[in-house]
């Protein structure tokens, strides 16, 4: 069966489905394999549960004409992706980057939306599944796709080009996140700069921060829309005006009050209003747009509880992201503050000198109190004394079940392996 008559089945479908607990009456099932799981053994049970139609890769699980057998199902999901992206023709946004992405994308989609029917990444399904997955969320009503991409090693971005052929691109910048995948730094900006190279090979439009050097000299020979803080004919200016607090910005002599903290999310507000200027979207409806978005999902979430303000940051986390968000903590006006930091994953034999350049930079700041959890940072362990070690959540649980701070200001920051969040939990208000 080609892509094109399995495309015809899939238009029948409700939407597509690679999880049986999560199956919806009609839906399309992929029977995918991972380590630890074979798909093709829940052919049976997906149509049992309302499954339209199966895809499976292994003949033994063919039951009827509902299972079509193809040679490989996670390469059928990616095809199919592709031909219904150009059998839609709708014009796509990819984003990647090493730091913001999913809020970027969310900027983005907040600020389109005002004007444009959208569909968007779901959370952060941006790998070689969730990009085939978010194209085939897409369907005739849908006017602008924004698509996030995720990379932890060279040619992935590449791949995911390849499979969303994207109209417009967005690199949110290059930082030291998944050194060991990527090699170190070089490797990082190499990677995700992959993206640049699909979209100048097919002659698409760049957006481009013109604050970042590295930008400006890898899209040199691009067709480019600029933004930042200089002013010129082919630059979108827009302007950092606070950030001690939450950020402002200036843009058309405007003041737009964003509900994020940090100037590290300045470029991220600037890429999605350049965007929404670009397509046309009213000065008015792009203020709307990010003066009403909030953060979720643990991300620079700002969480009140009892005496107590806490910035929760623990979706993820990288030596870049790290120092921003602590350098911002440290600059926020507060008579107490107290940081909890987990773990960074990833960094490969950078890891213990990344561990122990956070320690150090965290113990010349002025904090009331300094958590430390992790086997990483654990190994950094030194004889400050406001600083406490732990190897592991479980040994930091175990020493504070009951929290007892008040009056304060907490970060809680670290990577989604560390799940930080549940320090939350253990905050006695």
């Amino acid at each position: 069966m080609t892509i094109q008559d399995i495309h015809k089945l899939f238009l029948d479908c409700k939407s597509v489905s690679t999880d049986t607990r999560k199956i919806s009456k009609n839906d399309m099932f992929f029977a995918l394999k991972g380590e630890n799981f074979n798909g093709n053994t829940f052919a049976e049970q997906a149509i049992k549960l309302g499954a339209k139609y199966v895809i499976i890769d292994e003949a033994t699980y063919k039951i009827d004409n509902q299972t079509i057998l193809v040679d490989n199902v996670l390469k059928t999901l990616q095809e199919l992706a592709t031909y219904h992206r150009n059998y839609l023709g709708i014009k796509i946004i990819a984003l990647t980057g090493s730091n913001g992405k999913t809020t970027t994308k969310e900027l983005i989609n907040a600020v389109l939306s005002e004007k444009y029917r959208t569909t968007a990444t779901k959370g952060n399904l941006n790998n070689h599944i969730g990009v085939p997955l978010t194209l085939l969320s897409m369907n005739n009503q849908t006017e602008l796709g924004i698509v996030e991409m995720g990379a932890n090693h060279k040619k992935e971005i590449e791949f995911l080009c390849n499979i969303a052929m994207p109209d417009y691109g967005y690199i949110t910048n290059f930082g030291k996140a998944h050194l060991e995948g990527f090699g170190g730094v070089e490797g990082v900006i190499e990677g995700k700069s992959e993206m640049y190279t699909h979209l100048i090979n097919y002659n698409k439009t760049i957006f481009v921060n013109a604050d970042n050097s590295i930008q400006l000299e890898k899209t040199k020979d691009a067709k480019t829309i600029k933004f930042g803080t200089s002013s010129g004919s082919d630059v979108i200016t827009i302007n950092l005006l606070d950030s001690e607090s939450y950020v402002k910005v200036a843009y058309k002599n405007q003041q737009i009050q964003s509900q994020l903290i940090g100037d590290y999310n300045f470029g991220n507000i600037a890429a999605a209003i350049a965007i929404g200027d670009y397509f046309k979207v009213s000065l008015e409806n792009i203020k709307a747009a990010i003066e009403n978005y909030t953060p979720n999902n643990n991300r620079s979430q700002i969480i009140s509880k009892g005496t107590n303000n806490i910035i929760l940051d623990a979706y993820n986390a990288n030596p870049t992201s790290m120092e921003a968000a602590l350098t911002n903590f440290n600059n926020q006006k507060a008579k107490h503050k107290i940081v909890f930091l987990g773990d960074m994953f990833e960094l490969g034999k950078s890891s213990q000198l990344e561990h122990q350049r956070i320690v150090k930079l965290v113990q010349n700041m002025s904090f009331k109190r300094k958590y430390f959890i992790g086997e990483h940072f654990y190994l950094s362990k030194n004889n400050d004394p406001n600083s406490l070690f732990f190897k592991s959540y479980d040994k930091f649980k175990e020493y504070n079940k009951d929290l007892e701070i008040s009056n304060s200001l907490l970060l809680i920051k670290g990577s989604r392996g560390m799940a930080l969040e549940r320090i939350m939990d253990l905050l006695d208000y």
